[in-house]
């Protein structure tokens, strides 16, 4: 990436600005409340310290005489922008899913068309409902052997941006959840030569374009535009993401006006401070880490492939079901040969081993290892998997699911999302139109779409992930035993007028 020249590159101004309020003695008559920690709840203060309060400041922070203190917030941007080889970057303290709605705000909108894999992360779903554009899905490739939805081919991508008059954007996930990345260059490619900007949620790529061995990042590799998750593996804290936009990208005044809208108004200080702290550090080289962290996931996936009855994923799923690269800091393994599944072998882990692994499925494992990640470690997940192999007594491993075909989509999501609605049992809502979103979390994927109809095929795939212990998120019922579809009448309720919700 285009970094600048140190020590240009290591400065943290926005952090720097919080400092220099607290070293300055400053006695605050401000918001927040706490006042740095003499008016926080003392259990608050006995698990956190006093620092945290410290610079979790609002206000105006900067001397009389002094630039105004978004000054330092903004130079903290162009400093993330040159980081990433971006025209322009914004902190989120939403997370990545406030940049995803704010570029479905600023490029696209009502009746407009755009153009997304079917496996998309529910944020995609959201921005769509907030815009009020049309999804055009592109059904992913699927890995068999690993029971994965992969990536959409560019011939599949290309066939789906012609088949529509006037897309305003091709958004794509790279890497997906299990570390796995189309051909970005490719599809930019297509895109581009259709006049259709490319956009990437690149939420588990937070480490991609700072290591020669991990994949570019997406504006690398083409795109207009890419959000990314910092606290993911960027080491900011928990909410903290980047929106990039390229050259190529929407109009940077369009996407100001959108944050404006979906983000607080009094943003978290210590959010914001942690994406300065955490780029100077990436930006740097990570002292000597991400070489650490990279040693050990090899060292890792080496290790779990000579255990019986596991197959760690690696470098040769490359060219396979669409995918054309890899992030090796994703340890995905499936526990196929010893007859368990994916989940029943991440609650053992949990609750005989104390080790909290990132997802399961059916069929795997995925952990995710950054840069706070080394022997110690790689040497408790190794014992826990070992323990797993000598103890854990396999049940009836559920079969290997493929996900439904793509549904017909009577209603755009923001149609079905405010229709009014009405509440059925799961099986009974065959042949409806959908009213809410239906994901199973992690990775949150929606199996269903507001405004799709609900097939047959999909009841039976969300009754057997269910059966073998998926958590269904996005719905209403936190049970997935019904449904919301839409009232067959314009005159019947919505759901939350008579209570229902």
């Amino acid at each position: 990436m285009g970094a600048p020249q140190a020590p240009e590159r290591d400065r943290t101004p926005f952090l720097d600005r919080l400092v220099a309020y607290v070293q300055a003695g400053i006695v605050p008559y401000h918001t927040p409340g706490h006042k740095q920690g003499r008016g926080a709840p003392p259990r608050l203060v006995d698990v956190l310290g006093t620092k945290p309060f410290l610079i979790d400041l609002d206000g105006d922070l900067e001397e009389p005489d002094q630039a105004p203190a978004v000054d330092s917030l903004r130079e903290a941007e162009a400093l993330a922008a040159a980081a990433h080889g971006a025209r322009h970057a914004r902190f989120l303290v939403n997370g990545t899913t406030a940049g995803i709605h704010a570029l479905m705000l600023a490029g696209t909108g009502p009746g407009q068309t755009v153009v997304l894999p079917r496996n998309v992360h529910r944020s995609l779903i959201g921005g769509l409902i907030l815009s009020g554009a049309r999804p055009r899905f592109v059904a992913p490739q699927f890995l068999a052997e690993a029971g994965v939805a992969t990536v959409p081919t560019p011939v599949a991508v290309a066939a789906a941006l012609r088949g529509e008059p006037r897309p305003s954007a091709l958004w794509l996930t790279a890497p997906i959840y299990y570390g796995w990345l189309p051909d970005l260059p490719a599809m930019a490619r297509v895109a581009a030569a259709l006049g259709v900007p490319l956009w990437v949620d690149e939420a588990h790529g937070a480490l991609h374009g700072f290591h020669p061995d991990l994949p570019p990042g997406a504006l690398a590799a083409g795109a207009a535009a890419a959000v990314r998750s910092f606290h993911k593996g960027g080491g900011s804290l928990v909410q903290s993401s980047l929106l990039l936009l390229g050259e190529a990208g929407p109009d940077p005044d369009r996407v100001d006006a959108a944050l404006a809208v979906l983000q607080s108004t009094s943003p978290s200080p210590l959010l914001l401070a942690s994406l300065d702290g955490a780029r100077a550090w990436l930006a740097g080289g990570a002292s000597g880490a991400l070489d650490r962290l990279l040693a050990t996931a090899h060292q890792v996936r080496e290790a779990l492939n000579q255990r019986p009855g596991l197959h760690c994923w690696g470098p040769e799923v490359v060219g396979q079901a669409g995918i054309a690269a890899w992030d090796p800091t994703r340890i995905v393994f499936s526990v196929a040969g010893l007859g368990l599944s994916g989940l029943e072998a991440a609650r053992w882990l949990r609750r005989a081993c104390g080790l909290q692994v990132e997802m399961a499925d059916l069929t795997n494992v995925v952990v995710v290892l950054s840069p706070g990640d080394g022997p110690w470690s790689a040497r408790r997940l190794l014992d826990g998997v070992d323990r797993l192999i000598r103890e854990a007594r396999p049940r009836r491993r559920p079969a290997l699911l493929e996900p439904p075909p793509l549904p017909p989509a009577p209603l755009t999501p923001r149609e079905a999302y405010f229709a009014p609605a009405r509440r059925v049992p799961l099986r009974e809502a065959v042949g409806e139109a959908s009213a809410e979103m239906v994901a199973p979390y992690p990775p949150g994927v929606p199996i269903l779409v507001p405004g799709e109809e609900v097939t047959a095929e999909t009841v039976e795939y969300l009754t057997r992930l269910r059966r073998a212990g998926a958590r269904l998120q996005g719905g209403s019922d936190p049970t997935g035993e019904t449904l919301l579809v839409v009232a067959g009448s314009p005159a019947s309720s919505p759901p939350w007028a008579s209570g229902e919700l």
